[in-house]
């Protein structure tokens, strides 16, 4: 019996998603959100690092990143990224549970809305549009969740689009809510994943 001896054929490594990112445009004052993120699942562990990794390249190395436990069954203390890690911490009362709070040495301070999971396509780009207007939504995330709520029912299953829905998620107007601002016509500096 002959054997061979070499080195074993190494596994492709297995890539997530792009984090699914909406940003507001650059130079418009800063408001109460920078823009949004939609994850694929409240496991942070799995999620934050496509979200810090597409982040990196844009407002420099996050380093870290705090949200509200509320809506995270598990918090991890620290993920690693792409040759670096990124410390995570919670906090209850300073955080809106809706938000994500993300921090680059020497750069800034970002917060970005954190739209649920299990929010329908259409109820998402919403939500995601009106987090990265022009200005800013006058409204906490909290807030901004529930004017969309108020506004039509979220739906909680994704489902085929009707051509109508269609039309509003790949760029149309979503339907307008009182509490939730009007789009402005200037497009959102960075949309990934979407």
């Amino acid at each position: 019996m002959t054997t061979t001896c070499g080195a074993l054929p190494r596994p492709a490594p297995v890539t997530a998603p792009p984090a699914r990112l909406v940003l507001k445009p650059d130079g418009h004052s800063r408001g109460l959100l920078d823009g949004a993120w939609w994850p694929r699942s409240r496991d942070l562990l799995r999620e934050l690092p496509a979200l810090t990794d597409a982040l990196d390249r844009v407002w420099g190395r996050i380093t870290r990143i705090a949200v509200n436990p509320e809506y995270w069954p598990v918090i991890p203390r620290k993920v690693p990224v792409n040759g670096h890690v990124v410390k995570v911490g919670w906090f209850t009362p300073e955080i809106d549970p809706h938000k994500l709070l993300l921090l680059s040495y020497g750069t800034g301070r970002w917060d970005l809305l954190v739209v649920p999971p299990e929010t329908g396509a259409v109820s998402a780009a919403c939500l995601m549009a009106a987090a990265s207007d022009y200005d800013g939504p006058p409204l906490t995330a909290s807030a901004l969740i529930a004017a969309a709520g108020a506004g039509r029912a979220a739906s909680t299953a994704d489902r085929p689009l009707d051509p109508d829905e269609a039309w509003e998620y790949e760029g149309g107007t979503c339907v307008p809510s009182a509490a939730v601002p009007a789009q402005a016509a200037e497009v959102s500096r960075l949309i990934i994943g979407m």
